[in-house]
């Protein structure tokens, strides 16, 4: 379980990546494939490409944080897109790591009050 400091944002990148890849390979992916900075406290998220893993890479205050999980079963899904990556929230963030295809789950749309009057 994760515990992310208020305000942090969550980058998943789309395309896979070498889960060989540590700390300073993982900051050029960031900056290179993201194109976001890897010191602005922001998580970052990358998928192997058997797709049964996937590593967070965060700015933890003095320095560089990664976090590393694999699957036994099951693979984790990516939504398909153009982009390089997407940003996902915390509780988005909750669905892959305990195993569940976010891909399929439909938010329901967003109520604007402005727009009901």
């Amino acid at each position: 379980m994760l515990t992310l400091p208020p305000g942090t944002r969550i980058f998943m990148a789309t395309a896979p990546i070498d889960m060989r890849r540590s700390f300073d390979r993982l900051r050029a992916a960031v900056v290179g494939m993201l194109e976001q900075n890897p010191l602005a406290g922001h998580l970052f998220l990358f998928r192997g490409k058997r797709g049964d893993r996937v590593k967070a890479l965060i700015w933890d205050r003095n320095g560089p944080a990664i976090s590393y999980k694999r699957l036994e079963k099951g693979r984790y899904k990516c939504p398909a897109g153009d982009a390089a990556s997407l940003e996902i929230t915390a509780q988005e963030l909750s669905l892959p790591l305990d195993g569940i295809d976010f891909t399929r789950i439909r938010r329901l749309p967003v109520f604007h009050a402005h727009a009901a009057l």
